[in-house]
């Protein structure tokens, strides 16, 4: 196939000139991102899941003001009164309008393909707000797209027996009249009034972290279609009172949970369908979306991954181990030393009313709404170990520039994280998103990557850890390695628990799942064990004639001469540099043809300035899809720093 990225390797001179160049290329445009001189917070895509989420809170929250005229604060009213409700309704739904495929469907975000359950959410949100007959031929063939589908049916496929997307949205529909309530599975929100710590043995419809809208969404069924049992109803109706206590116990200062908008808006929209509006909950929520909302009218689906992103960039400046890293004066280091400091201030220390999970850990953002997990604390803990080694070996010709104080918070850091991960670890060896021992649900389940991940940092920092803790950590290790070798298919690839493809039928992505994993056998000095043989053997035979990785038909990018888009069934950068830097990291000399390939593609994507164009590969929640401005360049930067010190060690 013809592609935008085929070249002559030899007709672009030395491939070490051109990484070198493509790094200066990539290390520029992040330095043009930081933010406050301290981190990275990017920008996450448009969605129109999210947008039709929120217009349909805010329009439920605006019907329900229209019937009872609840008090607003004098000073709250131009922010959070009729007036700006009406307002974000009104640019929600036409920045919705413009959002729709060709098929008549919607798909989660700007580059996105169509699905059912964004399209039956867009239908709801104008139903709500009043804008069927406005948009009357669009709403017509959205149902087209659907029933093409199965309409319900199709929904229902669509997530299997995990009923923590599937419910959400059959409520939405039914608050906008468009389904009845009783067709909607009940969901048991009397079970949230347990403790927390029995939450794990209560078998919940729902994952872990869902609790807030098992409750919001069960008080809705509740009170929409009262139980005829008169023990049920009266079991429910006793604990209304106490698991309101917990959505407002769990709700961030910022109003958000997860700082995710449709988590946020699915709680304050069936709040809203039985007249709690004006409740706290209610209120702290409203607050949330309407300071979320982006300038064109529509909002993101979380606000921002900047702890994610800046432990990803902080990593890969600093290298693990390959004596590359920067030579850096008094003013840059003092650049990364508050940089450093931001990262510290974002570890969790104390018990998290959200999950429970015990103090050590990191989550995607510094914001409020965050929670601790198990691929943002180990990234974390690279960052910061690979920040530790690059100090201790520099030290000698610079003993200065940085603090004693500041090496000692580290430390205290690194052993509050590792301590963190090795609790998380759930029975099979595994490691979980954000709780231990919820493994009936597909995102609650252990994952290969984040097992990795979680090994890469546990293997980093061992050598500093105390006696008892070490312990710990390789009997964790141990099991670790145990698990990636069960879950190895038979065709050499893992399976990623957070990340995707949306151009494979199963929408997964062992591409990246495959890396993830690789680079943990590299990082630990396992290159030679059987399973990452395998795994690089599957890298080597996924890879495309054009060098890349990944991608598919969906896959479009900017030219950069006119500004034109168009498909070219490319790979993506985000794909195709995790896997480089996986074969890197475990690939022998019989890999130098993939990986000069792959480095090729890479350089090429950079010089072409196709990183301006980031691609949907997050996998988020229960198949909810994002991209993200900075993931070009972030994971780029971690696979070139690689391929540098490998093309110089050649």
């Amino acid at each position: 196939m013809s592609n935008a990225f085929e070249t002559d390797g030899a007709s672009k001179g030395d491939l070490k000139d051109r990484v070198k160049d493509s790094l200066q290329t990539i290390r520029t445009s992040l330095r043009d991102s930081l933010v406050d001189g301290t981190h990275w917070a990017g920008k996450l895509s448009d969605s129109a899941l999210s947008t039709a989420t929120a217009v349909s809170a805010l329009s439920a929250c605006r019907n329900q003001f229209l019937r009872q005229r609840w008090h607003i604060d004098e000073q709250d009213r131009p922010n959070y009164g009729l007036e700006r409700w009406q307002s974000l309704i009104e640019k929600g739904s036409v920045w919705l309008s413009k959002a729709q495929n060709e098929d008549g469907g919607f798909g989660d975000t700007d580059r996105s393909l169509s699905n059912i359950a964004t399209t039956l959410l867009v239908i709801a949100a104008w139903e709500l707000a009043g804008h069927t007959r406005r948009f009357a031929e669009q709403v017509k063939r959205a149902w087209q797209y659907i029933d093409s589908l199965g309409r319900w049916d199709g929904l229902r496929k669509r997530y299997g027996k995990d009923k923590t997307f599937v419910v959400p949205i059959m409520t939405n529909c039914a608050i906008a009249g468009l389904l009845d309530w009783k067709e909607i599975p009940t969901l048991p929100f009397e079970a949230a009034a347990l403790p927390q710590s029995w939450y794990r043995f209560a078998k919940m419809p729902v994952v872990s972290y869902a609790v807030p809208a098992l409750v919001a969404i069960g008080q809705a069924q509740f009170v929409h279609v009262p139980p005829r049992n008169p023990v049920a109803r009266f079991v429910r109706t006793a604990a209304r009172a106490s698991t309101l206590r917990v959505l407002a116990t769990m709700q961030p200062t910022s109003g958000g949970y997860l700082e995710a908008t449709p988590l946020t808006s699915f709680v304050l929209m069936s709040l809203a369908s039985i007249d709690l509006a004006d409740h706290v909950v209610s209120r702290r929520a409203m607050k949330f979306i309407v300071d979320s909302v982006m300038p064109d009218g529509s909002w993101p689906i979380d606000t921002n991954l900047a702890t994610w992103l800046t432990s990803l960039t902080m990593k890969s400046y600093f290298p693990q181990g390959n004596g590359d890293a920067p030579d850096l004066g008094e003013l840059e280091m003092k650049q990364w030393e508050r940089s450093v400091d931001w990262l510290l201030s974002c570890q969790h220390r104390v018990r998290h009313p959200f999950t429970g999970a015990e103090p050590g850990g990191w989550g995607w953002t510094n914001l409020s709404g965050a929670v601790p997990d198990s691929d943002d604390t180990p990234a974390a803990l690279l960052a910061l170990g690979n920040f530790y080694d690059y100090y201790r070996q520099s030290r000698s010709s610079k003993p200065t520039l940085i603090s004693s104080t500041r090496l000692d918070e580290v430390l205290r850091a690194k052993d509050m994280g590792c301590r963190w991960l090795v609790r998380l670890q759930n029975s099979d060896g595994g490691w979980p998103t954000f709780c231990k021992g919820w493994g009936t649900l597909p995102f609650d389940r252990s994952g290969s990557d984040l097992t990795a991940h979680a090994l890469r940092a546990l293997h980093l920092w061992k050598g500093s850890l105390d006696k008892s803790l070490r312990a710990s950590a390789e009997r964790a290790s141990a099991r670790g390695w145990n698990y990636l070798r069960r879950h190895q298919h038979k065709d050499g690839s893992w399976l990623p628990l957070w990340f995707g493809n949306q151009d494979r039928a199963e929408e997964d992505n062992p591409i990246y799942g495959t890396a993830r994993v690789l680079l943990a056998y590299g990082d630990c000095g396992l290159q030679n064990d059987d399973c990452a043989k395998r795994g690089v053997a599957f890298l080597q035979m996924s890879q495309r004639e054009d060098g890349g990785w990944g991608g598919g038909t969906s896959i479009q990018y900017k030219e950069t001469i006119d500004s034109s888009v168009r498909s070219i069934g490319s790979p993506t950068i985000e794909e195709t540099a995790v896997a480089l830097e996986g074969l890197i990291a475990c690939g022998g000399t019989d890999t130098r043809v993939s990986r000069e390939r792959g480095i090729d593609w890479l350089c090429e994507a950079v010089e072409q300035k196709y990183y301006l164009t980031s691609q949907p590969i997050g996998f988020y929640f229960a198949k909810l899809w994002y991209h993200e401005v900075l993931y070009p360049l972030t994971f780029t930067l971690s696979a070139l720093e690689r391929a540098k010190h490998a093309l110089s060690n050649r």
